[in-house]
């Protein structure tokens, strides 16, 4: 009985595949794995305008500059590091993404062909594990501005008396804001990524007309900005370091911020109708946008020291002040649930998309027949519960820290995507053996590539004392080893580039610079598949244009130039299409 109850449970949790789109669910493949097809890749350049402005219309890049002034730099010195980073991130965020470009699979993907099949757990894991625990980071932040939508609407929401125990860090109005923010979220996962694009326009000019709103009014109540914007370097001359080297450490700090991003750009990417659209999408935003918005928040932070005799750098506490000192008017409340409103949209879906979806991604890489992207993304959101974001935030500020500065292990991990796709495969891939061990060149060792591993660690093992040092504050410690902290996604990736590149020099692997002959999950448009050099699928011109969110293919066995076509069972000569070659596994 328990047998028979254990066989329904397991028929009842496996993907199910679509036979008349020849959709397969194996143990390395499922729809959401596959390379996809034209029908799928609809985002142009303003729909990843769209996407990576929620990455940078958000709190986070509002209040960057307020941890370097704390430090005793300069506006220009901090505006500086902002600039320089977000140019660093655009780059490598473009030079990640070119494989999910090319060949349209995800980050989930294309690790198999550095990793192995089995090695590429290694990264996923990683991944998932950061996912997880920024979905709940995230919807914490998303539910203090829910807190401040419901004060604004009704004033005595905020002196609700707090009925939780005193060893809960948070009070039952937060509690409540976030509960709020999380039960709105959660429909959105049932969205497909190639229906992303009406959401992404809407919530990134909402937040972008709230933050140019906040600034025109700060600056025209205020008539000008504070001192703090005018602030001088004023480096303490007790400091352990120098100006150089505090800049150094708060540039590592801005790109270590956006690390966990840029390793599965991929994912993403790969929706794109063509490479121009996510270059300029993307740079747009990460260095135009995201620059302008610090710009913003330092302004208007400014403008509010003259207002309210103080600074307030989170935008949240901003909005209570602003409901204060406005004493409960309706204007005043009017215009802060709409500014909170739209910040909180735009957190909703940047949480959504860049967290809870990533998470989806990557766990249907570990459990392809369980999970795909809509499980994966709903386990994620489930898994706020369990990590509890209100003890995180309000009591590990050192944990954060820690998180905030993952790049240690994340720098090396883009070291070897980038050597092993640029310069080992020359941009070459096989697509067909990604999803197939048997006889794969991906194979290697028992599923795993012995060269990466080494590799990997010797990058970050040089910069984890200081990561260690630093999250203790250990002042004790040598400053070599917080130095070597302090350019960990240069040094990181550095090793782990070269390392690599010696490593296959002296240890060849098999087939670099290999490629499909034939198109065999209907990937490519007849233009590509030509740029590409590779065979076109018979029905890649029908296929361009089937309806929306259609996967289906017809898998035929490839007909070499110059040679008659191939024999395909009696079937085919009788006009009937031939059974699809299942994909082993």
């Amino acid at each position: 009985m328990a047998t028979k109850a254990m066989r329904r449970l397991r028929e009842a949790t496996v993907l199910k595949a679509d036979k008349s789109r020849h959709e397969e669910t194996t143990a390395w493949c499922n729809r959401d794995l596959v390379p996809l097809s034209p029908s799928r890749r609809t985002w142009g350049w303003f729909n990843f305008f769209g996407a990576q402005s929620l990455g940078a219309l958000n709190i986070a890049t509002w209040q960057t500059p307020n941890t370097f002034l704390t430090q005793g730099m300069s506006v220009g010195q901090a505006m500086a590091i902002i600039v320089v980073s977000r140019f660093i991130v655009s780059f490598f965020a473009c030079v990640i993404a070119w494989c999910g470009l090319t060949w349209h699979v995800g980050f989930t993907v294309q690790n198999r062909f550095t990793w192995g099949l089995r090695g590429s757990y290694i990264p996923l894991l990683q991944r998932c594990l950061l996912n997880f625990i920024w979905t709940a980071i995230q919807c914490w932040n998303g539910g203090r501005l829910v807190e401040v939508c419901l004060t604004a609407i009704w004033p005595s929401f905020q002196r609700i008396p707090n009925t939780l125990p005193a060893s809960v860090p948070t009070t039952t109005s937060q509690m409540a804001g976030f509960i709020v923010f999380w039960v709105v979220s959660f429909p959105f996962l049932f969205i497909r990524p190639e229906r992303y694009k009406k959401p992404f326009f809407i919530s990134s000019v909402g937040c972008g007309i709230a933050m140019l709103a906040m600034l025109i009014w700060s600056l025209s109540v205020a008539k000008g900005v504070g001192p703090v914007f005018y602030q001088g370097q004023d480096v303490p001359s007790t400091s352990r370091w120098s100006i150089s080297w505090l800049m150094m450490a708060g540039l590592n700090q801005a790109i270590g911020q956006k690390a966990a991003g840029i390793t599965n750009e991929s994912d993403f990417s790969r929706y794109s109708s063509n490479h121009r659209a996510f270059v300029i999408g993307t740079v747009s935003v990460q260095w135009v946008v995201g620059v302008l918005v610090s710009l913003g928040g330092l302004v208007t932070t400014a403008a509010c020291q003259i207002i309210y005799g103080e600074i307030w750098w989170n935008p949240p506490d901003l909005m209570m002040v602003m409901m204060d000192r406005g004493n409960g008017s309706s204007a005043s409340r009017a215009g802060v649930f709409f500014l909170s409103f739209a910040f909180a949209f735009a957190i909703l879906f940047q949480n959504v998309c860049g967290n809870a979806v990533a998470g989806g991604i990557d766990l249907a890489g570990l459990f392809p027949r369980y999970i795909d992207i809509r499980r994966g993304a709903i386990l994620t959101f489930m898994t706020i519960w369990i990590i509890q974001p209100w003890q995180l935030i309000n009591r590990a500020a050192t944990f954060v820290t820690v998180l905030s500065s993952f790049s240690v292990f994340l720098a090396p991990l883009m070291g070897v995507m980038i050597c092993d796709y640029f310069f080992i495969r020359r941009q070459k891939i096989k697509l067909s053996h990604l999803y197939n061990p048997e006889d794969s060149d991906y194979w290697f060792t028992n599923g795993f590539n012995w060269r990466v591993i080494p590799c990997w660690i010797a990058g970050w093992a040089p910069t984890i004392g200081g990561l260690i040092v630093s999250a203790g504050k250990i002042k004790s410690a040598p400053d070599a080893l917080y130095q070597l902290y302090y350019t960990a996604f240069f040094t990181g990736l550095s090793i782990s580039f070269v390392l690599f590149y010696t490593v296959n020099l002296v240890f060849p692997i098999k087939g670099p610079g290999e490629f499909d002959e034939y198109d065999d999950w209907a990937t490519f448009t007849p233009k590509e598949a030509q740029k590409l050099g590779i065979m076109p699928h018979q029905d890649a011109e029908e296929l361009a244009h089937i309806g929306f969110g259609a996967s289906g293919y017809r898998r035929r066995a490839p007909q070499i130039q110059g040679v008659k076509e191939l024999e395909l069972g009696e079937a085919e000569t009788e006009g009937m299409p031939t059974e699809p070659e299942k994909v082993k596994g």
